[in-house]
């Protein structure tokens, strides 16, 4: 039987001899051209992208990390001009309508990826979050052992992490060569997380997770080796490259980092910037309109704020109201546990609520309510949802922060709770996952317009819900909106403007309850991942607007679960292509 690694390079040598198959003869046989694409994009994929391939259950997926040298990115972006050149060749229009539609979806994927490829992203090795060894601590918390071989494919993964931590710190070592790095606070954070990893016991490591609790069907002695194997691995060479890492960011990276705080003050930034936008956004928008948009939206939030301070008959200033907010105890829990319960109880209410706003797009896979893992929290966001697989058996979970609870205020928890949970990010992954129907890249399509946009939808649909009880309540999901309005004006800021920290603080600061920490810690992620916040208002918006199209358009048979179905069941698009899944199902009611 070949080894692992014999294994992989063989399904990637087959996926590359795939991509350059057929091209000379599909102009002529375009579904049986664009069915073979199909198939290997999808063993490409899999190949490629393990986590995401894991998340389906594949075996040989859950045994491997991501390759991030460059040689990988050569390799791949060699394959994705090949997919380039049969999609090219491929005489679309003579393809079924759902074939088509397809087609066009992949042809913007494959072209993006391109264009992505020539900013050599992956020196930027790592965010304020950490880089690829914290990312590994979530995917041990996600992974679920049935059997001795589920066992053997973590232990293959714990095996290829001090690689992967290694190959991410050349990435970083060749940023820091060229110039093209992060700014101090993003090293200063990852430098934190680093020096956290390091100081891990063996009992508390969250690598160890999954060898917590094993199968029965495990003998006892295979246990006691299993975990045996698993602790050398973490203490032996993981332990080095993380110790090896953290000696990096602070003796070599640090002292090189950026000195401008945007990413747009880098020599290739701006072009980078422009590009980011457009692909987050999955518009033409510029990132100067994308500001004014911002702008006009943060103008007509904080007006209907202000009917909310009237209707919680507050007396005192704008200022005033988001300081007592910020600062009376009664709008805090008191304990960890306090904040698990109310985000629980929040939930179940959404639960009960969705057949009322959805008919067919309700998923089988459910969710959980979790902490924060503890040792990130600091520097993590107030809340965060991860996908679960039905095929591993694991939920999703809505993550909510339950470190410093006096910057985390209770009226903010029903809209972060719609968002993250149901009918937010889980309803509309988990459907995405549910899709069997589709193939490989519709089901697992993560465009970010779309599945931020859904979230910050949803919130919106809280008020339809009921989840909003009072005036505080409805001002908090106010304040997430204009958080989400200052983000436009914020990162665009950063990163096309050349704003100061401070100018960028203070639109949060000025128009949001938001509390100072949670500031602190949004601005620190924008500056480190440029233009991803800019996909949350824009797809919210567009959403909106297409429902508001298709009331105009239905007048009294606008049925709103089927508006939601068909929003839904295409899995995660870019905009102008929702809109024509949307266009498509106006023509035929």
């Amino acid at each position: 039987m070949p080894s692992a690694h014999t294994a992989r390079l063989c399904v990637l040598s087959l996926a590359f001899t795939l991509a350059l198959a057929m091209v000379s003869t599909q102009a002529a046989q375009p579904s049986t051209a664009w069915a073979g694409i199909v198939t290997d994009w999808e063993v490409f994929e899999r190949a490629e992208d393990p986590l995401t391939a894991g998340t389906e259950g594949d075996r040989a997926a859950l045994s491997r990390l991501p390759d991030v040298r460059p040689e990988a990115e050569a390799r791949r972006l060699a394959a994705l001009k090949a997919f380039k050149s049969r999609l090219d060749a491929i005489g679309s229009t003579a393809l079924p309508a759902d074939d088509r539609f397809n087609h066009a979806f992949l042809t913007r994927e494959v072209n993006e990826r391109i264009e992505r490829a020539g900013f050599d992203a992956a020196r930027l090795a790592f965010t304020n979050e950490g880089g690829q060894g914290s990312l590994l601590g979530y995917y041990a918390r996600t992974t679920a052992i049935a059997a001795r071989a589920d066992a053997d494919a973590w232990l293959s993964r714990l095996d290829a992490t001090a690689r992967l931590i290694r190959d991410s710190l050349a990435n970083a070592r060749r940023g820091l060569a060229n110039g093209f790095t992060q700014p101090k606070s993003v090293v200063e954070n990852a430098l934190d997380l680093a020096k956290a990893e390091t100081a891990f016991t063996l009992d508390a490591d969250p690598l160890l997770i999954p060898f917590v609790s094993l199968p029965a069907s495990v003998p006892a002695a295979d246990q006691a080796a299993l975990r045996q194997r698993a602790r050398a691995i973490v203490s032996g060479e993981i332990a080095a490259a993380r110790r090896e890492w953290v000696r990096f960011l602070e003796a070599e990276y640090l002292p090189k980092a950026r000195p401008g705080l945007g990413i747009g003050s880098l020599k290739e930034g701006r072009s980078y910037y422009a590009f980011l936008a457009r692909a987050y956004t999955t518009t033409a928008l510029t990132p100067d309109e994308i500001h004014e948009i911002g702008v006009k939206e943060v103008a007509r939030i904080r007006s209907e704020m202000q009917t909310e301070i009237a209707a919680a008959a507050f007396k005192g200033t704008f200022a005033e109201f988001l300081q007592w907010l910020r600062t009376d105890p009664k709008f805090y829990a008191k304990t960890r546990q306090e904040m698990l319960d109310k985000a629980s109880e929040i939930a179940k209410r959404a639960d009960d609520q969705l057949p009322k706003l959805f008919r067919r797009s309700l998923p089988r896979l459910p969710y959980g309510v979790r902490e924060v893992p503890r040792e990130i929290e600091d520097q993590y966001t107030t809340g965060r949802y991860f996908p679960g697989s039905m095929a591993n058996g694991v939920a999703g979970a809505y993550i909510v922060n339950t470190g410093k609870l006096d910057q985390r205020p209770l009226y903010e928890l029903p809209a972060l709770t719609v968002h993250e949970a149901v009918p937010g990010h889980h309803l509309q992954i988990a459907i995405s996952q549910e899709l069997g129907e589709q193939p490989w890249f519709r089901r697992n399509s993560m465009v970010t317009a779309f599945v931020e946009g859904w979230g910050l939808y949803s919130e919106f649909l809280g008020v339809e819900m009921g989840i909003y009880r009072d005036p505080y309540e409805r001002f908090g999901r106010l304040s997430y909106e204009m958080w989400r309005a200052c983000r436009l004006v914020a990162d665009t800021g950063i990163h096309w403007k050349g704003w100061t920290l401070e100018q960028a603080r203070a639109c949060f600061r000025d128009n949001s309850a938001l509390a100072p920490h949670n500031i602190e810690t949004e601005l620190q992620r924008y500056i480190a991942d440029p233009g991803q916040a800019l996909a949350y208002k824009i797809g919210e918006l567009r959403m909106k607007a297409l429902r508001a199209k298709a009331e105009r358009a239905l007048g009294d048979r606008f049925d709103v679960r089927e508006f939601h179905d068909t929003l839904l069941l295409g899995g995660a698009l870019p905009l102008d292509m929702l809109e024509q899944r949307i266009d498509a199902w106006l023509t035929k009611r």
